[in-house]
Formats: C-alpha cells, sequence, structure tokens
C-alpha cells in the first residue's frame, strides 16, 4: 500500500498543476476534470496516511 500511496500522491500533484494550466488558458471541461481527479486522489491518499500512518503499520 505504500508504494500505491506514492503513486496516487504523485497523480494529485499532477492533476493540481494541471487544473492551475486549465484555468489560466480558461477551459472548462479541462478544469474541471483536472479538478475532479485533484480531489478524488488527493482525498484517498489523505486518508490512507491518517488511517494507516506513514510508513503504513504493518499490523
Amino acid at each position: 500500500m505504500n508504494l500505491l500511496m506514492v503513486i496516487f500522491g504523485l497523480i494529485a500533484i499532477f492533476a493540481a498543476v494541471g487544473t492551475v494550466q486549465t484555468f489560466k488558458q480558461k477551459q472548462v471541461l479541462g478544469f474541471l476534470f483536472n479538478l475532479g481527479t485533484f480531489v478524488i486522489f488527493g482525498a484517498f491518499t489523505v486518508a490512507t496516511i491518517i488511517t494507516q500512518g506513514y510508513p503504513p503499520a504493518l499490523h
């Protein structure tokens, strides 16, 4: 789960960057998809860190 959390965290970071870029270019659909990706993957990453800690507990 540790590596998966890192990958999802990177996806959330890239989605945040994409959200800012599409907002600057005034692309509505790209902004909505990037924002949704950022919210979903970011929430999953934060929830995983809160419940399992970082590094995650083994048992």
